[in-house]
């Protein structure tokens, strides 16, 4: 015990100039230091004396106002930062919708795919813009199988939804009409799409057939099938209760125009490639 006693106070009389030698260095820093504060205060003090002849009530309406501006700057950015980038593929069974997905991604058509039962997801750059330079935003791509069955799956996707792309297949289309109407017009209806204001492009695939049938004639057929939903479903009924909004204009024909959402139509085809259009409204709503 007395052994440990005496290294001990061998190793604080070692110390004893390491401490001294670290007091002196303090010293030399807070001398060093003298002038820069001296300055500081130089600077502050016409400051100082500035604002103590302001009277209190304008320095507060000042800090306020700093305080407001900095707040509305950081909403701004966090807004921008947090802008969506989802873009979801819907539609019937068999429309194209898949195809769509992998020749947005890939380039190709991926022949032989089958229709989904689950969701086909993924975030990437377009494949149009693959080899572009700078910066560019990539998509997350949703394609929601169409089963009427897995239909729920799309209120999964659509509050956080940036546009939504409803492929209709224009060479069956007739034979559709009515189903196809249906689905559109619940989407159309849902607070989750009109509340945002989500804007809707209507595919109309497989353009490149000769049996295909125009956007126009596309276009107008499903005004005509959406009027008549909407004047059945106008009263009170159980048909209503699972839609959140009602479409159109009181005493007028119904028109995509009515929407508040902007509601386009445009031709495409997933297996020959041409999706300009599709690209373009993507790049609309989700940019870098």
């Amino acid at each position: 015990m007395e052994q440990w006693k005496e290294q001990l106070e061998q190793f604080k009389i070692q110390l004893e100039p390491w401490k001294n030698q670290a007091k002196d260095q303090l010293e030399q820093l807070k001398n060093q230091l003298e002038p820069w504060k001296n300055q500081v205060e130089q600077w502050l003090h016409p400051a100082i004396e500035y604002l103590s002849q302001i009277p209190p009530i304008q320095l507060y309406a000042a800090i306020v106002v700093l305080l407001i501006s900095t707040l509305f700057l950081f909403s701004i950015r966090l807004f921008k930062r947090t802008k969506s980038n989802t873009i979801v593929l819907t539609g019937l069974s068999g429309s194209g919708k898949t195809v769509l997905y992998y020749v947005l991604r890939d380039g190709t058509s991926h022949q032989g795919t089958v229709t989904s039962m689950e969701p086909n997801e993924g975030t990437f750059v377009l494949n149009s813009e693959s080899n572009k330079k700078g910066k560019i935003k990539p998509v997350h791509l949703v394609d929601v199988p169409g089963h009427s069955r897995l239909r729920p799956k799309l209120d999964d996707f659509l509050p956080q939804a940036a546009g939504i792309v409803f492929v209709v297949d224009a060479v069956e289309f007739l034979p559709n009409c009515s189903s196809v109407s249906e689905y559109l017009y619940d989407i159309l209806t849902k607070a989750s799409v009109v509340k945002k204001k989500i804007p809707v492009l209507i595919c109309c695939n497989k353009s490149d057939k000769v049996t295909a049938h125009t956007k126009e004639f596309i276009r107008k057929q499903l005004e005509k099938e959406i009027e008549k939903l909407r004047a059945s479903r106008s009263a009170i009924s159980a048909a209503d209760i699972s839609n959140d909004f009602t479409l159109g204009v009181p005493g007028e024909l119904f028109s995509f125009s009515h929407c508040r959402n902007v509601v386009t139509i445009v031709e495409a085809s997933g297996f020959k490639g041409e999706i300009a259009q599709v690209e373009q409204f993507i790049r609309e709503h989700v940019k870098p």
